[in-house]
């Protein structure tokens, strides 16, 4: 009897053709590699053969997707403890059973249990619709470290609690996920995340006087707004980064002033101006921690120069319908960046108000589809509409796998219940070649050129003394027209 010899050359994944190890996974179609066989065996959806919904990894000849049965030699994958039909990791057991029997052992309270405060977090984690990134994220020691103390009440079940344990990135991860499971009550977990930082990075200040000035100026000022714009609505990375920057920025003028042989409170004048000289576009940020010294009498009465920036110039009209025109069209881009794109070349919409949106924000009424970025709802045309339903239905990036429960956001991120990074999205953005910032002003200029400034303001969210504003350097001619019925 002869045994046929495999050659290096002819292993290759039959799905995505990249070259794979012997002993990967050999289907009637050809071997698959790791990623491949993993996605397939994380499919489900109604099989083009049979009918029935249930587990499809194979792939029919017109693209569909098959069941094990109609594609035949797949081999079978239902667990033998649950009867789930899923990849099975361990003895005949699907993953969410290993994972689950893994999550009792480190969430046990002592009495054989789960510690019942934690019992929505353990159903929520547990039935994840992909597993092997979680049985992979449990089994790092850190992460179990941080489990069992929550568990066996080590530290309190409480934000204060998980903020003694680190590191702060797991730490930060499960506090998001006891925040969406009703565990924890929900904080902004950027605050908090700054929070946690401020001690740390104040220890870092040698000079005793800086730090409990930059100390004050953090806890009465800094964080004073924060706290007061997190009660009103989420904050996101940009306003903690600018906090943080401000900071540093102060620790520098102060440690600036010592190396001339100047305290805070003997600044004079001739050094203000000397600061600013040197490189006034980045060192403007200290103005606001210099105004608050001023206005606490931290330093004497002096004039804090005032550094003016423009507004962007918008791109031309015929720049935006192009670029309208390419993302409508163009199957080069990804479905996320042409989304995102005709959000703003379209609506109007600052990147910091997209990540927030929700797919219920997308109101569909038979062949009516609409925005709730204001009030009223506006209207979104095709081919967009088509686009944009599409992207919901099976577009969205980050859906739930891993440790991520499902998401209503249009732009999910890597977090439970968090957004997609603004900063992230507008970077996918320049990359793809769109103008995130111009294109927007562009847009409103438009807009309030074809509409009065207030309806516009209403249906795309913007304040009506905006909008009015945009309008006059656009030389809109809305407030000239005569009230009353124009059409006899």
């Amino acid at each position: 009897m002869s045994r046929t010899r495999v050659r290096p050359e002819d292993l290759f994944c039959a799905r995505c053709h990249r070259a794979v190890r012997l002993g990967a996974a050999h289907w009637p179609e050809g071997y698959l590699c790791s990623a491949c066989y993993d996605h397939a065996l994380e499919t489900y959806g109604q099989c083009v053969g049979c009918g029935v919904d249930r587990l499809t990894p194979g792939i029919a000849p017109d693209g569909g997707r098959w069941c094990t049965n109609c594609a035949g030699g797949l081999g079978e994958f239902h667990c033998e403890r649950c009867g789930r039909e899923a990849r099975r990791y361990l003895l005949g057991v699907c993953g969410n059973c290993v994972l689950a029997e893994r999550l009792e052992g480190l969430l046990d309270d002592g009495a054989g249990r789960v510690r019942p405060e934690l019992v929505p977090f353990f159903d929520e984690v547990r039935s994840v619709p992909r597993p092997k990134a979680t049985l992979t994220w449990v089994g790092k020691p850190h992460v179990q470290k941080i489990l069992r103390a929550l568990a066996c009440g080590e530290v309190p079940l409480t934000h204060e609690g998980l903020s003694t344990l680190s590191p702060w990135r797991s730490v930060a991860h499960i506090r998001d996920l006891l925040m969406h499971t009703g565990v924890l009550p929900h904080r902004d977990r950027h605050l908090l995340l700054f929070e946690r930082r401020l001690p740390e990075w104040l220890d870092t200040i040698e000079d005793v006087d800086h730090r409990q000035l930059l100390n004050r100026f953090a806890t009465w000022h800094l964080l004073r707004k924060l706290r007061a714009t997190a009660a009103k609505r989420p904050l996101g990375p940009g306003a903690v980064r600018s906090a943080r920057t401000q900071l540093i920025q102060a620790a520098a003028f102060l440690t600036w002033l010592a190396e001339r042989d100047r305290a805070v409170g003997e600044c004079t004048q001739a050094d203000l101006d000397a600061w600013f000289a040197q490189d006034a576009t980045a060192r403007r940020v200290v103005q606001v921690f210099l105004r608050w010294s001023l206005n606490h009498q931290v330093m004497p009465r002096l004039k804090v120069p005032t550094i003016r920036t423009e507004n962007p110039a918008p791109i031309s009209q015929h720049h935006r319908i192009a670029l309208i025109r390419k993302i409508m069209t163009s199957d080069d881009l990804p479905l996320m960046e042409r989304i995102a794109a005709a959000l703003i070349l379209l609506y109007a919409q600052p990147v910091r108000r997209l990540v927030r949106l929700t797919v219920h924000d997308v109101q569909h009424d038979g062949d009516q589809v609409a925005l709730l970025l204001g009030n009223p709802a506006t209207p979104v045309p095709e081919p967009f509409a088509e686009l944009l339903l599409g992207y919901i239905r099976d577009g969205r990036p980050n859906r739930p796998g891993g440790t991520l429960p499902a998401s209503d956001l249009l732009f999910p991120g890597r977090r439970a219940g968090q957004p997609m990074d603004p900063a992230t999205l507008g970077r996918r953005l320049t990359a793809a070649g769109i103008p995130t910032l111009h294109g927007r002003t562009a847009t409103l200029r438009q807009l309030v050129l074809q509409a009065p400034p207030s309806v516009v303001a209403g249906m795309l969210g913007y304040h009506t003394v905006h909008t009015e504003a945009v309008a006059a350097q656009a030389g809109g001619t809305w407030k000239k027209y005569a009230p009353g019925d124009h059409t006899r």
